[in-house]
């Protein structure tokens, strides 16, 4: 259906980005470009050519080549996903948008910063945090990650609980179509129902309707003060009860709820030298709060820390300075290096499921694993149901062995997830990685409702091929 690229469409695609910003016939640069952070390598595959434009104009030329020779385009930010999105399954042209990595306008009186696709998402903070804002649209991998493929992805990260993930900030889009068309959604307003919401049809397409090349998002007033709560508990189902708790009898809504099992912290903890006495322990819940006042957040973890003790929990650590805090983010944060110790082959997942049956779905994922004899560590957000469930390769099975077990156990995860009333990605997304496994959890209109928008927005099917559908 696609065709190959030649050295006339090539000299063609130097002459509108410029032959220093092509890359062509060089394997070893190529080889970059082939895959994102999905460990397992039968997903990557070699792009033909790399372009780097600098602008939406240069953008919407190569869209309109790429038509009318019929090759295939999959855009690229940082290539830190997680899901094959940004890899070029058919060949053809990657192009990435690193050299459009500029903030373009910090506007104060209307709390909006304008931005390029390329910025790496930390960057924003960075650049606001002196006028006392801060973009809240939190991923976990802010530090490498491109504000473009968060967008792409509607990335969300632990603080989704307050602040909600990317798309609750993304007021505007200039997008570059399929066909190559320059079109303008959105802006600076707060409300709009002037037509479809063509903004949140593009925000989690994974690439696949346009590519963004001008984003604008919302800012909030920076929080003045922080407080984080490591507690221990001795099984899963206490420490998950606790959660509505605090919202609701608590009347407390925290920055983020974390939640880690026991095969989880205690990896990370022994691969930190951890002294935290965490042997007894079978789960564990950080808490994070925010707000403007120290003395409030006092009395907010005060409650919270009540609440857990009467709930069964075994002990309330309190972070309240930068160090402490470090301390217990980093056994969260070192999940899965730690577990590198044991198998650098991880199939990350993160499904979702309603809150109160977090503990029936672990309870199955242990009878999962037991029966495929694979371990399977799981953390996550347990104040929105997101569950970082992952496979972890045992060293003694070949590569082929683990992956016949591995699509297996993954069908049979994503069948419990199904039946809980839950969805196979919360943050990651499909991409090509999770594609054959939609029709286990989605209805087939459904799935054609999809396929008629990516139909009739790209109707050669030139836009990043071969994924979600």
């Amino acid at each position: 259906m696609y065709n190959k690229l030649t050295n006339e469409i090539v000299e063609e695609l130097k002459k509108i980005v410029g032959t220093n910003n092509v890359i062509y016939d060089d394997p070893d640069a190529l080889e970059a470009y082939s895959h994102d952070e999905v460990a397992e390598k039968h997903y990557a595959h070699m792009p033909e050519a790399v372009v780097k434009p600098s602008s939406a104009e240069e953008i919407a030329r190569i869209m309109k080549l790429a038509n009318k020779y019929k090759i295939p385009i999959t855009p690229r930010g940082a290539g830190s996903g997680l899901s094959g999105g940004a890899v070029p399954v058919y060949g053809g042209i990657v192009l990435s948008v690193e050299r459009m990595n500029r903030i373009l306008e910090i506007d104060k009186e209307n709390l909006v910063v304008v931005v390029e696709p390329g910025v790496v998402t930390n960057e924003i903070n960075n650049a606001v945090k002196e006028y006392g804002l801060f973009y809240a649209g939190y991923p976990m991998s802010v530090e490498t990650c491109y504000i473009g493929g968060n967008v792409a992805e509607n990335a969300g990260g632990g603080r989704a609980v307050k602040y909600g993930v990317t798309g609750r900030y993304v007021i505007g889009l200039e997008v570059v179509t399929p066909t190559g068309d320059i079109v303008h959604l959105g802006g600076k307003v707060m409300k709009d129902v002037t037509g479809y919401d063509l903004i949140h049809l593009m925000v989690g397409s994974e690439g696949t309707l346009g590519i963004f090349t001008k984003i604008y998002l919302k800012l909030m007033p920076l929080p003045q003060a922080k407080v984080d709560l490591l507690v221990l508990f001795h099984d899963m189902d206490t420490a998950i009860k606790v959660v509505p708790k605090i919202m609701t009898f608590g009347r407390i809504i925290p920055t983020s709820i974390e939640f880690m099992d026991d095969l989880s912290f205690k990896a990370a903890c022994k691969y930190l030298n951890e002294k935290i006495p965490f042997e007894e322990a079978g789960a564990m819940l950080l808490i994070e709060l925010d707000g403007n006042n120290k003395t409030e957040l006092e009395e907010q973890y005060e409650i919270i820390g009540n609440l857990c003790m009467e709930n069964g929990a075994i002990e309330v650590y309190v972070a309240d300075n930068a160090t402490t805090s470090e301390r217990i983010w980093r056994i969260r944060r070192n999940i899965a290096e730690a577990w590198k110790q044991f198998s650098p082959h991880q199939s990350l997942e993160d499904v979702v499921v309603p809150i109160s049956e977090i503990p029936t779905f672990l309870k199955k994922i242990r009878e999962i694993s037991n029966k495929y004899r694979v371990p399977i560590p799981c953390y996550g957000h347990a104040g929105d149901g997101n569950i970082h469930a992952t496979p972890i390769k045992p060293p003694e099975l070949s590569m082929e062995e683990w992956h016949e077990k591995l699509e297996k156990l993954l069908e049979e995860m994503y069948v419990v997830v199904k039946e809980l009333g839950g969805v196979i990605s919360g943050e990651h997304g499909i991409g090509h990685k999770r594609k054959k496994y939609l029709p286990l959890v989605l209805e087939p209109a459904h799935i054609e409702m999809m396929r008629a928008i990516k139909k009739a927005l790209d109707p050669d099917l030139i836009l990043n091929p071969g994924k979600i559908i």
